[in-house]
């Protein structure tokens, strides 16, 4: 099962990205023997200044055909690491081919977009900044890879 990450604006060079390579470098390399992965950033943005409606537009063109879309959302539904891990195990095992995670801009995801998401997940009542999302993400994945793995690293 492929995952893409689909988020508006671009994840600079600096601590942020080193962990986020780090740990979907960790994910593709757990994962692989679990048919999870590759995971792939999938970056947009709205150049035009379009706001809500122009980003869902955009994400919606970067997000595969039949993808399932998980949206990051602090209206989505909290979990625990292994529940999460299940989860996606879950969606693997019904067959499906690609997931992709939809991290919105600053002001989020545009309504039309959250409408047809299969899933919303959040990381919380706070509202946390969309770079370290990304990188929040990418830990929870190779968690979950390490989970399903009997790997040593989620300790509970």
């Amino acid at each position: 099962m492929r995952v893409q990450i689909c988020a508006v604006g671009r994840l600079r060079q600096g601590p942020e990205r080193d962990l986020y390579d780090d740990y979907l470098t960790r994910f593709d390399r757990t994962g692989r023997a679990l048919a999870l992965g590759p995971a792939q950033l999938i970056e947009v943005e709205d150049k035009k200044g379009g706001g809500m409606p122009a980003e869902a537009q955009l994400l919606q063109k970067a997000i595969p055909t039949g993808s399932l879309i998980c949206t990051m959302d602090e209206r989505g539904k909290v979990m625990s690491s292994p529940d999460f891990a299940k989860m996606l195990a879950g969606w693997r095992d019904q067959g499906r081919q690609d997931v992709s995670f939809v991290i919105g801009g600053a002001d989020g995801i545009d309504p039309s977009l959250r409408a047809q998401a299969d899933s919303s997940l959040s990381f919380g009542k706070m509202v946390w900044p969309h770079m370290l999302v990304r990188v929040m993400l990418a830990e929870q994945l190779y968690r979950a890879a390490s989970i399903l793995s009997g790997g040593p690293y989620h300790r509970a």
